[in-house]
């Protein structure tokens, strides 16, 4: 870890005055146990040695199940986000208003509570590292529900999706941390596994317990492992053989930790578990231990999954296997309970509890039912993929019946048998239906002019969407709109305003014209990756924006990175689309939009020497001494602006370096320089939006028999990045929570 994020961390884990008292009233750190929770992503209950697997070596974690307490029966939601939603919260992941991985139902309700907030109330040291998955904007990043390090893929999905760094792979990936853009070196599973262990020394030596959430993005696809696991299982398939040895390396790294926390004598007295997110998402053509179903199924090959617990100072009865019925909502309680911290008093948890399970006391332990279900649409349809769980039966989409005990693989349906089994369990379903149900027009909602998030960022993947809107940089590259053109974002502004709104294709951090291509990405080892399709070019004319019932448009010319719309906005909730056209009419979303408050411009500088087109110069150019960021160029026709004569053609560049010598024709091919032409219209006077910056600004006329055009204005702010990640090279902030990561020149 660079010197000065250690330092941030340092900083990020002090403990203040309600730290320690909250240490106090639970007994102090060294009587509470440390948690560390490893969840990876895909893998299913048999891609495990210790679950037979006839071909996977995972001997690190094998030998772990072999020690701690494993449960055989355990169950999590079938997809990603809800899962994540479900374990950190203890509530169904419909509940909490996460019921899909996209189309804007993927965000955690505002008013819920994670056990991250909890622990953290109780004085411990929060981290993440790994993949969110739960909302990538303010109030639904990880940093808003409990966690004060974070270190975390892109927006909070996998690599390459479309909230990721551009053109991000599992091999050095740039990373989120703490609402930076970081550079790593490295396979992204060791590097999450080191930043992890780096907080658990830093939490030691603080003497603050800590909760380490380390949600890994393998071995989910892309299947992209260090070519030398890979070849470990060179008799395989490709894609199945980096899969495999995704799975092998997340082994080796839990090896690594766990003797880790052995010679930093952290091991006796840190709860210690490892578990994944759903079914397997592609082992299941070699092993899935017997089971129906795989990742996004209701049946139990979609969600029941490998569960071990160990906590050698917690004086648990094991190692052993506990088969009762168990869920990923079980899991907050059951961690508090065993911290000795007290549920918000509000709180209000679907699950239980498992302290006595753990503790040997399974005798008087009551059968129970747990439901399930993978929704996946934008309105949750009564028992669409449903699963209602006991201990002996699976009803499964209200109408099929599995006698567990006799046919785990669930290949037998016995609803004709069981009429009475099928009741019951219908009104078991009936009664969890009816209490949240009414909760799901409760949309959450992404925040704008929050002090709390400078800018707003809105991709596609988080739009509300009666389909699957574009979600991985691969959709972008080929100019895939996935939902049809229904793609609308729920936005709340917490402060009434004046705010810029950028449409582009491309993101910031690429910085690309919307019109252009972008090469493929340099391949890495194993399946292809969401960087690899070459990026398709989309000859766009017009963008255009909708927040509630204002609709704004403008053309775009062949350079244009973006697209910049002046809005005043009201506080409260809204909804916003954008979207671009070509000429033949195809319509695409813009998929990433930035919102922020609009700055308090000033003329940075004025050239108002006169120029028409008798001019044999024929342009004009404005100095900046500087790169600066740029807001608008406004042209003025005459000195006083009394000329009712409208501007002519011209067409205007911002450059780095100084274009004094270049052709016009050179100019305009230059990928480097900003461009905008224009065609004047009635008026004497045209601001033309500019988003970007540098430190030329060069108006060059194009028309014939124009009035003088008097004056040229560069209007802006004078803001400089101070060197941190994340800011583009004209040092506009790309992707920042904190408006402290730029400051203001005098």
């Amino acid at each position: 870890m660079p010197a000065c994020l250690l330092a941030a961390l340092a900083l990020a884990i002090g403990a203040t005055p309600e730290i320690v008292s909250a240490q106090a009233e639970f007994g102090g750190p060294a009587r509470r146990p440390n948690v560390v929770l490893v969840l990876t992503d895909d893998q299913g209950y048999g891609d495990l040695g210790v679950h037979g697997h006839p071909v996977l070596r995972t001997p690190n974690i094998d030998a772990f199940g072999r020690e701690a307490i494993g449960f055989s029966n355990f169950h999590v939601s079938p997809t990603c986000s809800p899962a994540r939603a479900a374990l950190l919260t203890g509530r169904d992941s419909n509940r909490t208003g996460v019921w899909h991985t996209a189309a804007g139902r993927g965000l955690m309700r505002r008013d819920e509570v994670t056990i991250a907030e909890m622990l953290q109330e109780a004085g411990y040291a929060t981290g993440i590292f790994g993949k969110w998955h739960l909302g990538s904007m303010y109030p639904f990043r990880a940093s808003d529900r409990g966690f004060e390090e974070v270190f975390v893929l892109g927006g909070g999905g996998g690599t390459g999706n479309i909230s990721d760094f551009w053109n991000n792979t599992n091999f050095d990936p740039v990373m989120n941390h703490n609402g930076q853009f970081v550079p790593t070196n490295g396979y992204i599973t060791d590097t999450l596994f080191d930043e992890a262990m780096q907080f658990i020394d830093a939490s030691s030596e603080e003497g603050r317990p800590f909760f380490v959430y380390l949600p890994t993005n393998a071995p989910h696809a892309p299947f992209n492992a260090p070519a030398a696991y890979a070849e470990r299982y060179g008799d395989q398939p490709l894609r199945m053989a980096h899969f495999l040895g995704m799975i092998e390396n997340i082994d080796e790294n839990f090896g690594r930790l766990r003797r880790h926390l052995r010679e930093s004598g952290l091991e006796e007295n840190t709860i210690l578990m490892f578990m994944t997110d759903n079914g397997t998402g592609f082992g299941q053509g070699l092993f899935n231990a017997g089971m129906r179903g795989i990742k996004g199924s209701e049946y139990d090959g979609g969600h029941r999954v490998p569960l071990f617990l160990h906590w050698p100072a917690g004086d648990m009865a094991g190692p052993r296997t506990i088969d009762e019925l168990t869920a990923h909502i079980d899991l907050a309680p059951t961690l508090l309970d065993l911290a000795g911290v007290e549920a918000r008093a509000a709180q209000r948890f679907d699950g239980v509890s498992l302290r006595r399970l753990l503790e040997g006391q399974e005798a008087d332990w009551p059968d129970r039912s747990i439901i399930i279900d993978s929704q996946r649409i934008l309105h949750p349809e009564k028992w669409r993929k449903s699963s209602v769980m006991t201990r002996r039966w699976r009803l499964v989409n209200g109408t099929e019946l599995y006698d567990m005990e006799t046919d785990p693989g669930q290949s037998l349906d016995v609803a004709g048998q069981h009429q009475e089994v099928v009741s019951s369990l219908r009104s078991v379903y009936e009664r969890w239906w009816n209490g949240i149900e009414p909760t799901f027009a409760d949309t959450p909602r992404i925040v704008i002019g929050s002090e709390r998030q400078y800018m707003t960022r809105l991709v596609t993947r988080e739009c509300l969407s009666s389909g699957l809107p574009a979600w991985s940089q691969s959709d972008v590259r080929i100019a895939r709109d996935r939902a049809g053109n229904d793609c609308t974002w729920a936005v709340d502004v917490e402060r009434a305003g004046e705010y810029i709104v950028e449409l582009r294709r491309w993101p910031r951090e690429l910085n690309h014209p919307i019109r252009g291509s972008v090469p493929p990405g340099e391949p890495v080892p194993g399946a292809p990756t969401h960087r690899n399709p070459p990026g398709a070019a989309y000859a766009a004319v017009r963008a255009t924006l909708t927040i509630g019932s204002d609709t704004y448009s403008d053309s775009i010319g062949e350079l244009d990175r973006a697209v910049l719309v002046d809005v005043s906005l009201d506080q409260g909730p809204t909804a916003i689309t954008a979207k671009f056209e070509d000429e033949d009419g195809k319509v695409l979303p813009s998929y990433y939009v930035y919102v922020y408050p609009a700055p308090s411009a000033a003329t940075l500088a004025v050239e108002s020497r006169s120029m028409s087109s008798s001019d044999l110069q024929g342009w004009r150019q404005v100095d900046l001494g500087g790169p600066h960021d740029i807001e608008s160029i406004v042209l003025r026709g005459c000195e006083a602006n009394e000329c009712p004569e409208p501007l002519s053609e011209f067409y205007v560049f911002v450059a780095d370096e100084n274009p004094v010598g270049r052709s016009l024709t050179d100019l305009a091919r230059d990928p480097g320089i900003w461009r905008r032409h224009f065609i004047g219209e009635a008026g004497a006077r045209l601001a033309v939006p500019v988003g970007t910056g540098g430190r030329y600004v060069r108006v060059q006329h194009a028309g014939e028999g124009a009035p003088p055009l008097a004056r040229v204005e560069v209007r802006g702010t004078p803001v400089r990045a101070t060197g941190a990640g994340g800011v583009s090279s004209y040092g506009l902030p790309v992707f920042t929570d904190d408006i402290r990561s730029i400051h203001e020149e005098p």
